[in-house]
Formats: C-alpha cells, sequence, structure tokens
C-alpha cells in the first residue's frame, strides 16, 4: 500500500511508459467513448460527481492513469492500494484514515488495481465505507466484474469497460513520445512511420507495450553521429516473441474456446484455425483444446460423420503422445476437419431433451418386460416376461415396448438430412414403419 502524495513525478530512469503517463484527460490516449466530448465519465468527472466505479479492461488501457487523473482533477487524496500485497488489516487502517479525513471535509479516492485478486472477505471490508461515502473506490480489473467482484460490492460502483487502444491511437502515442521531452524529445532519432506502426500492431492495444518495445528498440538502435536509426531490423529482434494476453483461468479462456468452437460450428476453417494458434501460442494446455474438439465431433457434427470423433480422440492421443509444439498439426487437422463436416446437432437435442423428462417428470421404473431376472424371486415377480430376443427374428426388430406408460410414443432423436446422418433418417423411418405395422 502506498499513499500518492505527489503525482505525476518525472525522473529520467523511469521507463518511458511512466516518464510519459498523461496527466490530463487532454492528454489521454483512447476511451473515447467515455472521455469524449458530452460522454458520461468525462461529465461526471468535470463535474466533480465521481462516486465508486470499476474499470474494466485489459492491460495497458490506462485504467491507474484514468484513476489518478481523476483524483487530481477533483482535487481529492489519492491512496494508491494493491490487492496482491494488501491484506484486511491493512485495509481497516486506511479506512480509518479515509474516515478522518472525512470527518475534516477532505475526499479520498482509493484506488485498488487488481481488485479481482481480493477474496470476499476482503472486498466486504471495503462495503460500509463505500456505503457511507468515507471512500471513493475505484477498482480496476482485466477480469469479468460479474465474475470476480462480490455482488454487494459491485452493485454500489458504475462499471465503465475500458477498450483495446486502436492501432492508430498507439501509433499516433508513439509519435508523441518521440516529440516529447519526457520521452525521446532532446535526442534525434530516426524511425519511420511504418515501422512504429509495426510497433504498434505488436503490442495488441496495450499502451505500456508499445512504449515498451518502442525505448528497447530506440536502446538498441546504431547510432550514427548523434542520431540513433532503429530498422526494421532491430524492432524484429526485440519482438521476437509475442506475449498473447491469455489467462487459462480467466473470461479470455473461455471466450477464445467458444471463438474457436462457434468458427467450427459456423464451418469457417480459417478462423477456427486463427482461433486455436491464439490458444495454443499463449500457453493453452492442447489437452484441453483436444477435450473441447471431442465434444464438438458428436454436439456439433454428429451421426452426419461418425468419423468426426474418431479423428477427434486421435488428435487428443496425438497430443497426449507428442505435446506441444508438434501436436498443433494434429489438433490443426482435427479442426480442419471437423469445420468442414456436415452438421448436425441432433444428438445433443436428443440428449437435451431426454435429460429434461427424466429431470421433471415422475421417475417411472423400469418396464418388468426388458429387467433382467437373474434371481428365482425375480422372475417369479414377472421380471422379463414376455422379453422379445430381437436377433431371433428375421428382421432382427420386435415391436417390444422399451419407454415407460407416460413417455410412449416420445421421440428425442430426429436425424437430419446432413451427410451420412441421411442414412440414419432413413433407416429409423423404416424401422417406425415396421413397428406401426405391426401393430
Amino acid at each position: 500500500m502506498t499513499e500518492q502524495r505527489t503525482l505525476f513525478e518525472n525522473d529520467g530512469l523511469q521507463p518511458l511508459a511512466a516518464r510519459l503517463r498523461p496527466q490530463t484527460l487532454e492528454e489521454f490516449v483512447g476511451q473515447k467513448h467515455l472521455l469524449g466530448e458530452g460522454k458520461v465519465l468525462r461529465r461526471l468527472i468535470e463535474n466533480d460527481a465521481v462516486g465508486s466505479m470499476i474499470f474494466w479492461g485489459p492491460p495497458g488501457v490506462g485504467k491507474t492513469t484514468l484513476a489518478r487523473i481523476i483524483a487530481h482533477r477533483t482535487q481529492t487524496r489519492f491512496i494508491d492500494f494493491s490487492a496482491v500485497t494488501s491484506g484486511i488489516k491493512e485495509i481497516k487502517q486506511v479506512m480509518e484514515q479515509a474516515e478522518e479525513n472525512r470527518r475534516f471535509g477532505e475526499k479520498t479516492i482509493l484506488f485498488v488495481d487488481e481488485i479481482h485478486r481480493f477474496n470476499k472477505a476482503q472486498q466486504d471490508a471495503f462495503l460500509p465505507f463505500v456505503e457511507k461515502g468515507s471512500i471513493i473506490l475505484i477498482g480496476a480489473t482485466t477480469e469479468n466484474p460479474s465474475f470476480e467482484v462480490n455482488g454487494a460490492l459491485l452493485s454500489r460502483c458504475k462499471v465503465f469497460v475500458l477498450h483495446s487502444l486502436s492501432k492508430e491511437e498507439l501509433t499516433d502515442l508513439l509519435q508523441h513520445a518521440l516529440e516529447d521531452e519526457r520521452g525521446f524529445g532532446g535526442q534525434k532519432i530516426e524511425i519511420s512511420r511504418e515501422i512504429l506502426e509495426t510497433i504498434a500492431a505488436f503490442a495488441s492495444g496495450d499502451a505500456r507495450s508499445a512504449l515498451s518495445t518502442l525505448e528497447m528498440a530506440v536502446l538498441n538502435g546504431e547510432v550514427k553521429g548523434d542520431t540513433t536509426v532503429v530498422t526494421a531490423e532491430t524492432v524484429e529482434q526485440c519482438t521476437s516473441k509475442k506475449s498473447l494476453l491469455y489467462d487459462k483461468n480467466g473470461e479470455e479462456h473461455y471466450n477464445l474456446i467458444s471463438a474457436l468452437h462457434k468458427s467450427m460450428r459456423n464451418s469457417d476453417p480459417d478462423a477456427a484455425v486463427y482461433w486455436l494458434a491464439r490458444m495454443l501460442e499463449a500457453g493453452e494446455d492442447p489437452l484441453y483444446v483436444a477435450r473441447r474438439v471431442i465434444r464438438f465431433a458428436s454436439e456439433d457434427v454428429g451421426l452426419a460423420d461418425p468419423r468426426a470423433l474418431e479423428l477427434a480422440v486421435a488428435a487428443y492421443q496425438a497430443c497426449h503422445f507428442i505435446g506441444m509444439p508438434e501436436c498443433s498439426v494434429h489438433l490443426t487437422q482435427a479442426v480442419v476437419y471437423l469445420s468442414l463436416a456436415p452438421k448436425s446437432n441432433a444428438l445433443y437435442v436428443a440428449y437435451e431433451s431426454a435429460k429434461k423428462d427424466a429431470l421433471t417428470m415422475l421417475a417411472e421404473p423400469v418396464p418388468l418386460i426388458i429387467r433382467n431376472a437373474p434371481t428365482r424371486l425375480m422372475k417369479e415377480l414377472g421380471y422379463g416376461q414376455g422379453y422379445q430376443y430381437a436377433h431371433d427374428t428375421a428382421e432382427k426388430l420386435t415391436d417390444m415396448q422399451c419407454l415407460p406408460d407416460s413417455l410412449l410414443g416420445r421421440t428425442y432423436y430426429r436425424p437430419t438430412e446432413q451427410g451420412t446422418e441421411a442414412r440414419f433418417k432413413a433407416r429409423l423411418e423404416e424401422i417406425k414403419a415396421w413397428k406401426k405395422k405391426q401393430k
């Protein structure tokens, strides 16, 4: 926990991103949907009507910076609080100080970075002080607050969603860094706009990452007299391995697997392979992806192509045998195959319909005719009496009733005309016609 007394200190030893931290709303880059003229958050700040809020967005989009600007703009005491290093004891100490400040008419903004890392008890400790106005709580999180912030606390905070910066916004920010005295304005740097755009694209919407990459490129540039020349080769060396935004337990994990699943369902192999690569290159467990691919093979392809399940299981086994990075090609084979396969969700619909009846209707006993009778008592009670052995008939069919009386005539599996399933549909229609004829 640190109290920010002197805002926006300019230390030449600080990283470029820290030296260029915006001090005013006018300097702030991005988030026009919140901070543009007349937009809601800008009006709240300008009218000094800021209440407790949560900033939700990816890294490097200005969550911490915006909180500091608000404190500076509204002349409010600013306390920077880390969810990583602080516990309930520290929370209570800060709350007591904030309550004391309130009695003397001074407002306190408590900024909590990574608020999703606080457990329920820690989050609950803020509640009474937020309710009576001792503090204005500003939390920052990269995780969906609906899942990570207690409902009671979330209901007392306005959630603002911050977006990744666009390539154009980042390119302009990098150009500003070259011109501003706090950045490289006092040096002669030779770098093309095209190279700045390359750095911006590499940063994937993260201003801090973009500025850090620029700083590394300049430090590794070729010095020619009083000029530092930054070439495409220099930048390539500084960006040899991209660190993708990914949390195996967070929302982005589910967003990406959803994107993969829905791309395959939409028969788009290019999109499916892209989302697969995004997951694997970010460090996802290939066996997790393989398990989801196996599920897809039955849920979305099913009997339209029975080989889909075989290939998906084979891909899982390949991943288990050889691991990453070699198994990426096996998953690609499965993903492309499933994308191009005919689609049917008839098996999924069949089970969900049957599950609904199994859970909501009277749990009738199994009909006696299809019960086993391993003991004499069971035989005397009628277990298995009248059972018809299908293999004893020429058609390999009987008209025996297998559903409980209350579900007689219920249809769960409704095959489609897609791919191989058309053959299963024709066969099912033959069976039903034969049974109807017997009655």
